[in-house]
């Protein structure tokens, strides 16, 4: 268990601190009243009340109607309550939904990479037997974040390559079959693209791939990560400015293996399968140079124009692996790809490139349901033409002033996908909050994806 345990009660426990969300409308229960005198009860705005049965903190709730909507109203309840080890959050009258919703929002906020003081929350409920196979189903969610998180948050010393290997290899607990490709099973299958890229690191690359059987026999749904444990830009070194947070270049790899707990969590149906290409960008005797030519997975050449254009080189090999392996329905990569994405859409959405406007549709409507929001960019003619190499199939990435980075960077990687629907997940600006912390981006999105829309045999 990762996080403040969530438990189910029917009243609140006295003594233990007590948040009452009031929405616009007034509080739903009469024995809030009296504290609620004056109170407009509007989006943010709080009232920290003495009572004789101990603390309670009356939240404005404002108008929620969505589950995000109360997901943040419990978040709020977690920042306003401050550092205690047990929180009550009062849910009575609320539907069943929404109540999952605030403990959701309450334990996501809850969680600090460094210990956190908060180490339960009770959910109180008009009914917790009615609510618990739906709290059931949000927790797996939430520890899939929170794993996303925690593996985000460390520093590059710890989690290298190796170690993102070991950590990953722990998912085999939960049913989950792990299967780590070293160097020399790299060489064998070509995977030119992601071995020059973690040349020149003290630890070598890795491939895991990641599989949930599931209960019926289709092809799975495939998520792809880049995993980036450390990104110095290699040769064509980064500034200084800003380079320590280039420890959480493997979110993309993060949020996919968080994906993949949430759904051996909850025992999903579908079957699906993670593949994560796992790198450090480092310098060194055999690091890869920009003017290289690498010969890819897929037999496809690349020539080597910016050697900090690395996460695109790494997702080729793990794209073509993952469709050339398991056939799958579709794939979907997520990476912190390119800080043209982050110019674009700064925080407040990730951008969506797809070869597939169903897919486009699914991935964004599983995104609005849990509050991690995409916004779709073009893949145009002009991209690809742009990549025209001289001495190679194509060019990594092209170099001069205002170039369509992202763009060119997913079409070059609709190169790799083939046929098999894909669409590219570019987080680089949504994978850390304004503190700076992991958000865990990413690994909702896919198991609410894969709730809604590959766990129905019928449709097959």
């Amino acid at each position: 268990m990762i996080g403040a345990e969530v438990r189910l009660r029917a009243a609140p426990k006295p003594g233990v601190a007590l948040a009452v969300p009031v929405p616009a409308g007034g509080v739903r229960a009469a024995r809030w009243a009296p504290l609620a005198a004056g109170f407009a009860a509007g989006l943010g705005e709080q009232r920290d009340c003495a009572t004789p049965e101990g603390r309670v903190l009356l939240l404005g709730a404002g108008q929620p109607q969505r589950g995000a909507e109360w997901e943040a109203v419990g978040a709020a309840a977690v920042r306003a309550a401050g550092p205690l080890k047990r929180l009550a959050l009062m849910a009575h009258g609320l539907p069943p939904e929404a109540a999952v919703a605030l403990a959701t929002g309450a334990a996501l906020a809850a969680w600090h990479p460094h210990e956190a003081p908060l180490r339960r929350l009770d959910l109180v409920v008009d009914n917790p037997a009615a609510v618990a196979p739906l709290w059931a189903r949000a927790e797996a969610a939430v520890q899939g974040a929170l794993f996303t998180r925690e593996l985000t948050a460390l520093p590059g010393n710890v989690l290298h390559p190796a170690a993102f290997a070991a950590r990953l290899e722990e998912l085999a607990d939960h049913g989950i079959r792990v299967d780590v490709l070293g160097e020399k099973r790299l060489r064998r299958l070509g995977a030119g693209a992601l071995l020059a890229v973690g040349a020149g690191a003290r630890h070598g690359p890795r491939l895991a791939v990641l599989r949930w059987r599931g209960q019926f026999a289709v092809p799975p749904v495939a998520f792809i990560g880049k995993g980036i444990t450390f990104d110095t830009g290699g040769i064509s070194i980064k500034p200084a400015e800003g380079m320590e947070r280039m420890t959480s270049d493997m979110a993309g790899a993060a949020a996919c293996a968080g994906a993949m707990l949430a759904l051996a969590l909850r025992n999903s149906p579908a079957p699906a399968v993670a593949v994560l290409a796992i790198a450090e960008n480092s310098m060194g005797a055999e690091s890869y140079r920009p003017g290289d030519v690498l010969r890819t997975m897929s037999g496809r050449t690349v020539e080597v124009v910016d050697t900090d254009a690395e996460g695109r080189l790494v997702l080729a090999d793990a794209l073509h692996y993952a469709a050339s392996q398991f056939q799958p329905q579709a794939m979907l990569d997520l990476a912190t790809l390119t800080g043209a994405m982050v110019t674009a859409l700064g925080s407040h959405r990730a951008g969506i490139f797809t070869n597939n406007a169903a897919l486009q549709a699914q991935a964004a409507a599983a995104g609005e349901q849990v509050g991690e929001a995409l916004w779709p960019m073009p893949i145009g003619t002009r991209h690809r033409e742009d990549l025209a190499s001289a001495i190679a199939d194509l060019k990594q990435c092209c170099s001069g002033a205002l170039l369509p980075d992202a763009s060119h960077a997913a079409a070059f990687l609709r190169e790799f996908a083939g046929d098999t629907p894909w669409a590219h997940l570019d987080i680089a600006g949504v994978r850390l909050d304004e503190k700076g912390l992991p958000t865990g981006f990413g690994a909702r999105l896919l198991d609410r994806l894969v709730e809604l829309f590959f766990e129905h045999p019928d449709r097959h």
